[in-house]
């Protein structure tokens, strides 16, 4: 899942930002609404954890021009106030959810999930290829019942190639779904997370390279 944190207080946007990697999402992060908007022009997200209050272009107009380019982008607003007002006029701008200044980050992390469920094509709630499953909801997945010891970008990585169902996901498309503005566009990553991944699903291999295209779940459909 692709996020994009915007929020002023630099200290709160990092620490969200951290957190929500270990968590096992892309995240990038800005501290203004100009920003905000410069990213959103170039990168697709899921969710876009959004600050009402911010210098620049307001966080108003930020989710204004995320409905209008009806991107499929989900929108949570963050502020200081947890007024009904506040909340209903925020919810009116075309924000799909809301959440009030002090929260609790495991409340955050279950909206974001939430939200990045619906900003996706429709994917069963669990998803398999074989003998392999993965749940994404309780962030599980197993290998002929044998629950797999998956680090969060393996998770991701796998969670990526089943729902594409068959179909080749280039590395490319890998790299901007499961890393983020940290990742180094010519690192090895995903190469090396792919290694590290068929290592723990054993055998039978269950990732195919594709040459010069990506990797795929078993064979096309």
């Amino acid at each position: 899942m692709r996020v994009l944190v915007v929020e002023d207080f630099e200290v709160l946007a990092r620490s969200i930002g951290m957190g929500l990697r270990r968590e096992g999402m892309a995240v990038d992060v800005v501290l203004d609404g100009t920003e905000a908007l410069g990213r959103l022009a170039s990168t697709r997200y899921d969710v876009v954890v959004l600050d009402r209050d911010l210098p620049g272009v307001h966080g108003d107009d930020v989710c204004r021009s995320i409905v209008a380019d009806d991107s499929g982008s989900r929108v949570l607003m963050l502020t200081a106030s947890s007024t009904v007002r506040d909340r209903v006029e925020g919810l009116g701008l075309g924000a799909d959810d809301y959440l009030a200044k002090p929260f609790d980050f495991s409340e955050l992390v279950a909206r974001i999930r939430a939200l990045g469920r619906r900003s996706a094509p429709a994917v069963p709630p669990t998803l398999e290829a074989g003998d392999v499953s993965l749940d994404p909801a309780r962030r599980v997945a197993f290998r002929a019942g044998r629950r797999l010891d998956l680090s969060p970008k393996e998770f991701a990585l796998l969670e990526c190639l089943l729902a594409a169902s068959g179909r080749v996901v280039s590395s490319e498309a890998l790299l901007e779904r499961v890393w983020d503005e940290m990742a180094d566009p010519f690192t090895t990553a995903v190469k090396t997370t792919v290694r590290r991944l068929r290592a723990k699903l054993g055998d039978p291999a269950l990732i195919e390279t594709v040459r010069e295209g990506g990797y795929r779940i078993g064979a096309p459909e």
